[in-house]
Formats: C-alpha cells, sequence, structure tokens
C-alpha cells in the first residue's frame, strides 16, 4: 500500500511538470523552436512584405518577356529606337506605326518631309478683291470657299503690320505694297521661312516685270507676265526657285520662245 501510495505521488508530479512544459512552451509562441516544412509553419520565415515584392517582380519579369516577344515578331531588337521617317514607311507599307517614345507629346511626331511645301498664292486689291490666285491642293475645292477664305485672311491682315499669321491651321505670310496684298500659305507645321523666301522672290520678281511698279494698274496690265513669274517659282505647291534673277531669266527666256513661234506661224500664214 505504501508503494502504491508513492507511485501515484510520483505520476502526478510528473503530469503536473508535463503539463507545465506544454504551458510554458506554448507561452512561448515564435520563440519556440520552428517544425519542418508543412506543419503549419512558414519555413523558413518571411517578412509581411515579401509576398507582395514577389508578386511585382514576376509581373516586371512578364512585361519584359513580352516585350522581348513583341520585338522579335517586329524584326527590331529590344531597345531599338525607330528613325524619324520610320512610322510614314510603315504607314506606306500597311503595317502599324512604332509608338510614341516616352514622355513624347501625341501631337507632336516628326512630320514625314515633303515637297509639297506651298498651299496657295494669291495677290488682292486694297478692298479684298482677287486678281491673281492659285491653289495647288484640295483644301479649298471650290471657288467659293476660296474667295470666302480669301476674304477671311484680308480682314485678319490687313490692318496689321506683322508679316506672318495663323489662321485656320494654316501658316500664312503676306506682303502689302502701295494698294496690293500678295499672300503666300502653307501647313500649320511648315517653315515660315521657306514661305518667306517664296514671298519675296515674288515680290522682287514682279518689281522688275512691273518696272518697279508693284500697284493694281500695272498688274492688271502685265497678268501674262505675273503667271509666268509665279509658275517658274511654285509648280504643284513645289517650291522651284527662290532667286528673282534666275526667275526673270527663266521667264524671258520663255517670252523670246513664245514670241519665236508667233513669228513662224505669221511666216507660215
Amino acid at each position: 500500500a505504501a508503494r502504491v501510495g508513492r507511485e501515484s505521488r510520483e505520476g502526478e508530479k510528473e503530469g503536473a511538470t508535463g503539463k507545465g512544459k506544454k504551458r510554458t512552451e506554448g507561452e512561448r509562441g515564435e520563440g519556440a523552436r520552428p517544425g519542418p516544412p508543412g506543419r503549419g509553419r512558414r519555413w523558413p520565415p518571411g517578412r509581411p512584405g515579401d509576398a507582395e515584392a514577389g508578386r511585382r517582380a514576376g509581373a516586371r519579369a512578364g512585361g519584359a518577356v513580352s516585350a522581348r516577344r513583341r520585338a522579335e515578331c517586329s524584326g527590331r531588337r529590344p531597345g531599338h529606337v525607330p528613325h524619324p521617317g520610320e512610322g510614314a514607311a510603315a504607314a506606306q507599307a500597311g503595317g502599324p506605326a512604332p509608338p510614341a517614345q516616352a514622355g513624347e507629346p501625341a501631337g507632336l511626331r516628326l512630320q514625314e518631309p515633303s515637297l509639297y511645301t506651298i498651299k496657295a498664292v494669291f495677290i488682292l486689291d486694297n478692298d479684298g478683291h482677287r486678281l491673281l490666285a492659285k491653289y495647288y491642293d484640295d483644301t479649298f475645292p471650290s471657288m467659293k470657299e476660296q474667295m470666302a477664305f480669301e476674304k477671311n485672311v484680308f480682314n485678319k491682315t490687313s490692318r496689321t503690320d506683322s508679316e506672318i499669321a495663323f489662321f485656320g491651321g494654316m501658316t500664312i505670310v503676306y506682303k502689302s505694297s502701295i494698294d496690293l496684298f500678295l499672300y503666300v500659305v502653307g501647313s500649320s507645321h511648315e517653315n515660315e521661312l521657306m514661305l518667306m523666301s517664296v514671298l519675296t522672290c515674288l515680290f522682287e520678281s514682279l518689281n522688275h516685270v512691273l518696272r518697279k511698279n508693284v500697284e493694281k494698274r500695272w498688274l492688271l496690265e502685265n497678268m501674262d507676265g505675273a503667271f509666268l513669274v509665279l509658275d517658274e517659282i511654285v509648280d504643284g505647291g513645289v517650291i522651284l526657285e527662290s532667286d528673282p534673277q534666275q526667275v526673270i531669266q527663266k521667264v524671258n527666256f520663255r517670252v523670246l520662245q513664245s514670241a519665236k513661234e508667233q513669228i513662224k506661224w505669221s511666216l507660215l500664214k
């Protein structure tokens, strides 16, 4: 009986000690010895932002792979910078134009160079009435639209001292002389210096043809010579000549050829 009682007391003592151990380990929480992976704890223990950083790194890697695949499909190496004329060439070939570079405004892409610089040249009198005019594209297809445009331009420019105006998405340079107004019209992105060189050449050439009398009466009396001068400077919107001396020589040559033709036909009759 004494032995049974002693064993019973020792068993109670061991049970109490085991419960204390379990409570102590449970209270220690994070300080407890970690178990192997897959036993309800994360192995190895990580910081709270690790999962989000992993997702971001995966997204960046996926974007890089997609960009590399797109570059391989388009035939360009990764990091390729397109040439300014590459977009227009792709558009003419029916392919997609290269995307805009980072930080580049959508409306400021480089325009494809073109020889068709001039949209129109016209000369008006003091009242805004047309004396001479030539249009080189379909911006104003009808006579009514052309006359309305010329009237609006005259109202905007006749009372100003400037030489350049922007109207209706176009660049206009102009010059007045006694009772005449000379205008050269180009697109909105055209170089004003190019347009001004055409205007200066036109005025200097007319000044020679009209014997330094660039005014309405002399222009009406020499309208054929004025049209010859304009044809030698601009043809179909393309600038042919901007040197007044060259223009005058070519006009004189054409006048001489015309006179020879007339004399020949008069002798054949």
